[in-house]
């Protein structure tokens, strides 16, 4: 039976990763910061006490583990200022560096990263070997990718995930846009020819367990759905399936009033393709938005 370590397991995916981790028969050891989250654990999962941020006694909990996933980050949907960033960069970049210092040789580490490495990048079609954007979120990524990849050196086996718009029905992005779809006042952000790359969560935990346990998985790899879509699109099918209106925008000078920077994450056009996934075999359960949809909201 295989050890793993997940670090930010008390989260949305997470939460779906420690149970089918529990489920498959790992021994799964869960970094929580407070005793009030040890209750959001599923049963079979063991609560490590600590701080991602810090250096402390999970390291050594941390260093008897085979796997180590890490999806710790504190959410980029708020609006930033100077303060936030630097909680934006550290609970990524600073929560690396500790768990990579905490593994042993010959340990694998699945790295979360987003696919804000490659900013906007319009109409073009994007795989791993891409270059990285310019902006704040791009630099960020770039930089939380390179602290992963540090753990080379150190004989680790390292994968890095950058992460599309997961959809799930009990959080992220899709549990914030039903409210209003459902009252029919949804619809495409800005004008909504932008391209919006999203995976499935249970594909998205298959895909971190996946690259877990592949031998030869290693460097970045794009985590979204072979089906991209565009922005105006995933409005019209999602109002659509809940037999709703969806042609509302929100203008993109809305979005910059209410969000400032963040606007630009919002409105940014990204087509992104899972071209080293796919090349290891792995299959999605879900490829087409459809069938994503329909499975996510027959369950909500």
């Amino acid at each position: 039976m295989k050890r793993v370590f997940v670090a930010g397991g008390t989260g949305f995916v997470g939460g779906h990763l420690l149970r089918a981790l529990v489920k498959r028969g790992f021994e799964v050891r869960a970094l929580v910061r407070s005793r009030t989250k040890v209750a959001r654990l599923p049963e079979g999962a063991r609560a490590v006490l600590g701080d991602p941020l810090r250096p402390g006694p999970w390291q050594e909990e941390a260093a008897a583990c085979e796997i180590a996933i890490n999806l710790t980050g504190a959410s980029i949907f708020r609006r930033w200022n100077e303060e936030y960033k630097r909680l934006l960069r550290d609970s990524r970049v600073l929560s690396t560096r500790f768990l990579v210092e905490s593994l042993p040789p010959g340990a694998v580490l699945v790295n979360a990263s987003a696919i804000g490495y490659y900013g906007d990048t319009g109409e073009e079609e994007v795989d791993e070997d891409h270059p990285p954007g310019e902006d704040f979120l791009a630099r960020l990524c770039k930089e939380w990718e390179e602290t992963a990849f540090s753990g080379e050196a150190r004989g680790l086996r390292v994968a890095v995930g950058r992460i599309g718009v997961v959809l799930g029905c009990d959080g992220g992005a899709l549990l914030q846009m039903l409210p209003a779809f459902r009252l029919g006042l949804g619809g495409p952000i800005g004008d909504g020819r932008q391209w919006f790359s999203w995976i499935h969560v249970e594909d998205l935990v298959e895909a971190l367990i996946f690259l877990a346990e592949k031998p030869e998985a290693r460097g970045p790899f794009n985590l979204v759905a072979p089906e991209a879509v565009r922005q105006k699109e995933f409005a019209r099918l999602l109002g659509r399936i809940l037999r709703r209106p969806a042609f509302l925008p929100t203008p993109s000078f809305v979005l910059r009033l209410l969000f400032g920077e963040v606007a630009r994450v919002l409105t940014a056009s990204c087509r992104v393709r899972p071209r080293r996934l796919l090349e290891l075999g792995f299959r999605f359960r879900y490829p087409r938005l459809r069938e994503a949809l329909e499975d996510l909201l027959r369950k909500e």
